[in-house]
Formats: structure tokens, C-alpha cells, sequence
């Protein structure tokens, strides 16, 4: 069965790690949160994905701005200055020794409830904050092979009724969208905003390539990418043409090259669309011809500038 963007290479290394949980670093096996917790009984919190590459986090400081954004947004106090949080995700790093290839979740919730109930009023505890990090490099072939995408008819929604922008422990929309798009046989589900224009896959940001340009949604359906913003940001500093524009499904299908983008993953091409091959709609290529040269340029940009924008920790 694919997992899409998010296969990895298994490594035994983290049967043994070292789980920070409100500060304590606990073994794997014993990392746990109480039933009452809000992030369990209700998914109300934030969260961040963080890469390590050569004992500095890729893009921290703009991490550190959407977690903090986001918990503002939803009247959630951290409990802990950015520079606090900083240190301990430092401190469960150095404690398992790594180094490189390091995938991070760093999670908050509002905190233990007195009671099961929604109301933020009956919480009785500081946030809850957890930080899991693990030894994860995505599989090679996925970067080699594409991954295909199968468009939903669950939608990215509008502000008033759950704002896109969070990047919130509430997940269902996401979830449901994922269920759909596998039991079609893809990999991700590319899904799109209340107007049918494109918005976002559910857990990359989607991209195509036409005619030289390079295409995103808008962002407003869309949690705001790090990664997403570093490929427009290379686009700029390299004189590629893009654009965050509204476009449909006619546009995909007739673009020439196709990609999403995570924190995990990096870039990682996009072969099929809907059961069409991402291809120049005159290509005489009868299957996917392989990542595009654009695909291909901005998978290399994107690396040197995670690793420029990287805060040694």
C-alpha cells in the first residue's frame, strides 16, 4: 500500500529514542499524555513538522512564527518563550545524539480538561508540549517515481467555518480527503477550495509547471508552507516566473510538469493526475517521461536554501 510523500526508509534507531514530553525526556514506550488531554480528547492545539540537517533546523525561525501565529489565533498560551522552546528542542536532539536526517513533530495543546467538554474554560493545566524526533529520510524511489494524485470531493472550506490557514491537531477534513484519494489507489488526494478552483493536496502543497511558470493556489484554503513560501522564494531569487493564482483541474491536466511539497519530502515530482499523465499536452511520450527540468532545478534550490536558512540547535 503507497503512503504517498510520506514513505520512509525504516530505521531501528528509533525503537530506542528519547521523547520530550513537558520537558521530561522519556523512552519511546512510555511517552504518553493523559486521556483528558485536549489535544486527545478534542484535537485542539498546533503543530509543527521541523527537518535536521547537520545539527541546524531547516527554516526554524519561520516555523517558530507559524506555531506561535497559530496558537494566537486560537487563544492558546504555550507556556514558553520561542527561545525556551528552542532550547528544549535542542536538549531532546543532544539527548539522542543527532545529528542528521531527522524528522521532528513538535506538537502543543491547550492542555489536561477537568472534564470532556470543548470549552477552553475547563482546562486545569499549563499546554501540553511534546516534541518527537525521529530518523527519517524519505524513500529514494518516491523522489524517482512520482506519486499520483486523485482529486476529492471533500473541499478546503472557507475561514468562517474552520480557517485553512491552521495548522491545527484537527485533521478529519484532511483525513477524509486521504481515505478518499487511497481507496481510489493513489498516493494524495489534491484537493480543492469552495469555488473548485485547486487549493492544496491533503498533506503537501501542490504546484505545476506551464510554459515555463511556475503555478500554486492562492493560499487562502491552504495552511501557509514553509516549504511551499522557500520554492516561490527560490523562484524569485532565480529569476524563475510564478505564480499564486486560482486554477482548475483543466490547467493540471494540461501542465508539464507537476509537484508537491512538504517539510518530510522536500519537492517530490508528480506523475499522474486523475489517472493523466503529467506531460506537455503535444508530448508524444507515452508514459511519464520522469521529474521535469524545472522540477529538477527546484529540487536543487530548495536544498541549498534549507540548508542556508538552517539555526544550528
Amino acid at each position: 500500500m503507497t503512503k504517498g510523500t510520506h514513505e520512509f526508509v525504516d530505521d531501528p534507531r528509533n525503537r530506542n529514542i528519547l521523547i520530550s514530553v513537558n520537558g521530561y525526556l522519556v523512552p519511546r514506550d512510555r511517552a504518553v499524555v493523559s486521556v483528558f488531554d485536549s489535544g486527545f480528547i478534542l484535537g485542539d492545539g498546533v503543530w509543527e513538522g521541523l527537518r535536521l540537517h547537520d545539527s541546524a533546523i531547516a527554516f526554524l525561525d519561520r516555523h517558530m512564527e507559524r506555531l506561535y501565529e497559530g496558537a494566537k489565533a486560537i487563544d492558546l498560551d504555550i507556556g514558553l518563550a520561542p527561545q525556551e522552546l528552542t532550547q528544549r528542542l535542542g536538549d531532546c536532539l543532544k539527548a539522542n545524539g543527532m545529528e542528521d536526517g531527522v524528522h521532528i513533530r513538535l506538537m502543543v495543546t491547550r492542555g489536561i480538561k477537568a472534564t470532556p467538554y470543548q470549552d477552553p474554560r475547563v482546562t486545569i493545566s499549563p499546554a501540553t508540549v511534546v516534541i518527537i524526533p525521529e530518523y527519517k529520510e524519505p524513500k529514494p524511489e518516491t523522489l524517482e517515481r512520482g506519486i499520483c494524485l486523485h482529486t476529492v470531493s471533500v473541499r478546503r472550506g472557507y475561514p468562517d467555518v474552520q480557517d485553512q490557514k491552521l495548522n491545527s491537531h484537527s485533521k478529519l477534513n484532511c483525513i477524509t480527503a486521504c481515505i478518499q484519494a487511497a481507496k481510489a489507489g493513489a498516493d494524495e488526494a489534491l484537493m480543492l477550495d469552495p469555488h473548485g478552483f485547486v487549493a492544496t493536496c491533503n498533506s503537501t502543497h501542490f504546484f505545476i509547471v506551464r510554459r515555463g511558470e511556475v503555478w500554486t493556489s492562492t493560499g487562502q484554503y491552504c495552511i501557509p508552507g514553509i516549504t511551499r513560501g522557500a520554492i516561490l522564494q527560490a523562484c524569485r531569487e532565480n529569476g524563475i516566473p510564478a505564480r499564486e493564482c486560482q486554477f482548475s483541474p483543466y490547467d493540471v491536466y494540461g501542465a508539464d510538469e507537476a509537484f508537491v511539497t512538504g517539510t518530510f519530502a522536500g519537492l517530490v515530482p508528480v506523475r499522474e493526475v486523475d489517472g493523466r499523465t503529467v506531460a506537455h499536452p503535444l508530448s508524444q511520450e507515452s508514459e511519464w517521461p520522469g521529474p521535469g527540468p524545472l522540477t529538477a532545478k527546484l529540487q536543487q534550490l530548495y536544498m541549498a536554501l534549507a540548508k542556508r536558512e538552517a539555526t544550528p540547535v
